[in-house]
C-alpha cells in the first residue's frame, strides 16, 4: 500500500490505543471539554479534562461563524505546546509541522507509556497514553484535523447527512474516478489519476488553511466534505485490485 498525503506519519502504540476505524471517514471525536478529577491534569499544566465523543449539531439556521475558544479550554493542541504554541485556528495555523509534532509526541510517550510505569500507576499511565495517541493521530492527519476543528464548533462533518455535497460537478468527478479505478487493468493505468487526486488533496488542505485562518466555518465545512471525497479516492487507489468493486463513501 502506498502512503498518501493524508496518512499519518509514523506509528502509534497499539497496546494503549483503541483500534482505528475501518472506514477512512471516521466519526469526529468532539473536543468539547468537561472538567473532571483526572490524572490527565499532568498533561495540561494542572487543567484536567476529558473529551466528549458526541459532537453537538448545528442547524442550518444557526450562525456559521464560530465563537472564539476559551483560552482555558483544553484541546488536542494543548498537549503539544512546543509544536503548537498558538493553539487551534484561527489563532494558530491549520498546517502542522509533522516532524516536530512527532518529536513532541514521542517525548510525551516516553514519560507516560504504560510499560515504563509500575503496576500501581499503570492504569493512570494507560489513560494518559491513550489521550496522547488520540491527539497525535487526529492532528497528524489533515482530514481528521479538519473534522476535529469543526467538532470544536459543534459540526459533525463525518456523520451529518445534511452536509453531503450537492455539487454536481464534484459528484461527476468522483463517479469518473470510481469508474477509472474499476476499469484499470494494472496499477500503471492509475498513475495519472493518482497524480490528479494528490493535487486535489493539496488544494483542499490549502483551502482549509484559508478558511480556518479567517474563521470561515461554512467554507471549512464545505472543503472538509470535499477533502473527504478525495481521501476516499486515494484510499481506493492504494487498495486497488483488478476487478475489485470500488465503494466511495460520502
Amino acid at each position: 500500500m502506498r502512503p498518501t498525503a493524508t496518512r499519518i506519519a509514523g506509528r502509534v502504540c497499539t497496546r494503549c490505543n483503541s483500534a482505528p476505524r475501518a472506514s477512512i471517514l471516521p466519526a469526529v471525536t468532539a473536543a468539547t471539554s468537561t472538567r473532571v478529577s483526572s490524572p490527565l491534569s499532568v498533561l495540561t499544566g494542572g487543567t484536567a479534562f476529558a473529551f466528549s465523543t458526541t459532537p453537538r449539531s448545528l442547524s442550518s439556521e444557526e450562525p456559521q461563524r464560530s465563537q472564539p475558544q476559551s483560552a482555558q479550554q483544553p484541546t488536542h493542541y494543548s498537549l503539544f505546546p512546543q509544536t503548537l504554541p498558538d493553539g487551534p485556528p484561527p489563532a494558530g495555523p491549520f498546517p502542522i509541522p509533522l516532524r516536530t509534532l512527532r518529536k513532541e509526541f514521542l517525548s510525551l510517550q516516553a514519560k507516560h507509556h504504560p510499560d515504563l510505569h509500575p503496576p500501581a500507576t499503570r492504569p493512570q499511565a494507560e489513560q494518559i497514553s491513550s489521550v496522547i495517541n488520540e491527539a497525535y493521530r487526529t492532528l497528524a492527519n489533515p482530514l481528521y484535523r479538519a473534522q476535529y476543528l469543526l467538532g470544536l464548533r459543534g459540526v459533525d462533518v463525518a456523520n451529518d447527512e445534511t452536509l453531503k455535497t450537492e455539487n454536481q460537478e464534484l459528484l461527476m468527478e468522483v463517479l469518473e474516478a470510481r469508474e477509472s479505478i474499476e476499469e484499470a487493468e494494472a496499477e500503471d493505468d492509475l498513475v495519472d489519476l493518482r497524480t490528479v487526486n494528490e493535487e486535489r488533496i493539496r488544494n483542499s488542505e490549502e483551502e482549509l488553511d484559508r478558511a480556518f485562518g479567517t474563521d470561515d466555518i461554512q467554507a471549512a465545512k464545505e472543503e472538509a466534505v470535499r477533502l473527504r471525497y478525495w481521501v476516499n479516492i486515494q484510499d481506493s487507489l492504494d487498495n486497488w485490485e483488478q476487478g475489485k468493486p470500488v465503494v466511495l463513501e460520502h
